[in-house]
């Protein structure tokens, strides 16, 4: 008895590629991509659609080359023109990434989350910023889960509304200049003190009226509203204004200054024990590099000292780094960390403004 072998027809295997899945009507849909440019094309900075997907076609399942069928498609989105669709799930669907590059990313996050909290936020009583370390605990006393699908903005402020409950924390106040004309002087000076805001100098030049205060950011759409119906100009002097030692330290736009933050003394109690493990660590650490010098490496691209080897490892993935090397490309210096800072933020400006609302 003869035995044939049966050897597949038309089969097509698609390796290496990110998936990107949408489950809809209880069917699971599935797109080919190109790594790296799916979320590229989520944030708008790629615009070719055929840099991002392997082939305009929806599958059931990818790793396998089983086709979505079309009456499915039809069910699901109302048609089966696979390039509509692709452009759907590829703006909706969630990106399949193995399990330690997610856990890379989720941590990248949790850190950046963390940093924009420390940004945003003071000690009420010293105000003083938290350190970045101090930040982090106090997420993982809450159980902070991060949403890769949300925001890293949006999330902190979530964060700062929830560490309010059990901590003492608070928004660092706002910087900004008021100029509206002098006749509504007596308006504007009773709403500042309405909302507490403290005032750094008041000045009348003509018929104007010139304020520059400090004001609680959840104050900001209010006061913006006021200035307009005055006919008056809002300027943002500082998005964040903190306290370190007996100097203004001021996180501006043109010009950002960042010093190296300090473990300082809660009131709360559930605060206590874990500002004196910190202190223990930093006072440990202190001791520990004044009796052994740490080497410090020099990264040529941001002309700039960057620590140990772990440091000068970390740098190379570091915002900071990929920034400078944009500039490099384009013949131009390198920035500080401070100043690159700066430099993306005056571009985000805009919609850092919308974060606004508590």
């Amino acid at each position: 008895m003869s035995k044939s072998l049966v050897q597949p027809i038309g089969q097509k295997r698609l390796t290496n590629v990110a998936i990107v899945r949408l489950k809809k009507h209880g069917i699971r849909f599935e797109i080919a991509c190109y790594k790296n440019k799916v979320l590229s094309w989520r944030s708008g900075v790629e615009k070719d659609i055929d840099e991002v997907l392997q082939s305009q076609t929806v599958y059931s399942n990818v790793s396998k080359g089983v086709l979505a069928k079309s009456k499915e498609l039809i069910a699901a989105f109302g048609t089966d023109d696979h390039s509509k669709i692709c452009l759907e799930i590829l703006e909706k669907g969630e990106l399949q990434v193995a399990g330690k590059e997610r856990e890379s990313q989720l941590s990248n996050q949790f850190r950046d989350i963390a940093t924009i909290v420390m940004q945003k936020t003071v000690n009420p009583e010293t105000q003083h910023p938290y350190t970045i370390s101090m930040i982090e605990r106090l997420m993982h006393e809450i159980h902070f889960a991060v949403d890769p699908h949300s925001s890293s903005k949006k999330q902190a402020l979530e964060v700062i509304h929830e560490l309010q409950k059990k901590f003492p924390i608070k928004r660092a106040p706002m910087r900004l200049r008021l100029i509206i004309p002098d006749k509504h002087s007596s308006s504007l000076m009773e709403k500042l003190n309405a909302w507490s805001a403290n005032i750094d100098s008041n000045d009348v030049s003509g018929n104007q009226l010139s304020v520059v205060c400090q004001m609680e950011p959840g104050f900001f759409r209010d006061c913006d509203a006021l200035v307009r119906d005055f006919q008056g100009r809002l300027e943002i002097l500082a998005v964040s204004v903190h306290f370190e030692g007996d100097t203004h330290v001021v996180d501006h736009y043109d010009k950002q200054e960042e010093l190296p933050p300090s473990v300082f003394k809660e009131s709360a109690d559930g605060v206590n024990k874990l500002s004196e493990r910190l202190e223990k660590q930093a006072i440990s650490t202190q001791n520990k590099s004044a009796e052994e010098p740490v080497k410090q490496n020099k990264c040529s691209t941001c002309d700039a000292l960057v620590g140990d080897a772990k440091q000068y490892r970390e740098h190379f993935k570091s915002d900071w780094h990929k920034h400078n090397l944009r500039r490099k490309t384009r013949q131009l210096p390198p920035l500080t960390a401070e100043e690159c800072l700066a430099d993306v933020e005056v571009v985000d400006l805009r919609d850092d403004l919308k974060d606004y609302s508590f």
